[in-house]
């Protein structure tokens, strides 16, 4: 087995839009929810890198607001996918200590999926190697208008005064208060947009965009984007 390469700056959150499954199953003639499976193991790719170079949190971007707008049967197969994913992983997610959780409006999902969400959430929950967290009817908008919602309640209810409102407090109230902001944003299959993602944490993410489509991503394109990571001098904002 091939050892994991050295890092001299190992991310400690890295986040990625997984795309083109679409696009790898049109290329073969193949029915899109072909490419959504090969792209489901490509997610095993990504954590086993993630989890070997010692990256703490691992993002992935695995169903947006925006998607409930597909065809009906594509996303049913998709929450399919994802039950069977997630019972066939748990076992992985136990063996390296990895956690597992949620972030987006995963009430919205059908009942099935959030039994599975939770007894994966659950069975983890002792894990302390790493986190893996799945953006589920997940947009950032949405993310941040929720986050707007708790602190105005909190105003109207005189928990909390306007004036005490800054970055840190809107930091606190959203889905991701839990982790640190990403180090590293990686895209799959070339395209040059957020798409709706973590607009508020990615303020100062370094952002690597590879032409290679989810479902053909190996750990060796991962380990990539963590070579340009350390090529890169992060000055947030200074000189």
């Amino acid at each position: 087995m091939n050892e994991s390469p050295k890092f001299k700056k190992v991310p400690k959150h890295v986040a990625i839009i997984m795309d083109g499954n679409g696009r790898w199953a049109k290329e073969r003639s193949l029915p899109r929810l072909k490419g959504h499976e090969q792209g489901a193991e490509a997610v095993r790719e990504a954590l086993e890198a993630a989890a070997d170079i010692g990256v703490k949190y691992l993002t992935l971007y695995a169903f947006s607001v925006e998607n409930w707008s597909r065809p009906k049967p594509e996303v049913d197969g998709l929450m399919l996918l994802l039950v069977d994913a997630l019972k066939r992983y748990k076992k992985d997610l136990i063996k390296r200590q990895i956690r597992f959780d949620t972030i987006g409006r995963v009430e919205d999902l059908p009942q099935k999926v959030q039994r599975t969400l939770s007894n994966t959430i659950e069975a983890t929950s002792k894990n302390r190697k790493g986190t893996l967290v799945l953006a589920l009817s997940y947009g950032g908008r949405t993310e941040l208008v929720d986050a707007v919602k708790s602190v105005a309640n909190k105003v109207a209810e005189g928990e909390l005064q306007a004036s005490e409102i800054d970055e840190n407090l809107i930091s606190k109230n959203l889905y991701t208060a839990k982790m640190p902001d990403p180090d590293l944003l990686i895209r799959t299959s070339g395209e040059m947009r957020l798409s709706n993602f973590l607009l508020w944490q990615l303020s100062y993410t370094e952002l690597y965009v590879t032409p290679v489509l989810w479902p053909d991503f190996k750990k060796e394109n991962f380990y990539e984007a963590v070579r340009e990571y350390n090529s890169r001098n992060r000055r947030f904002g200074g000189v």
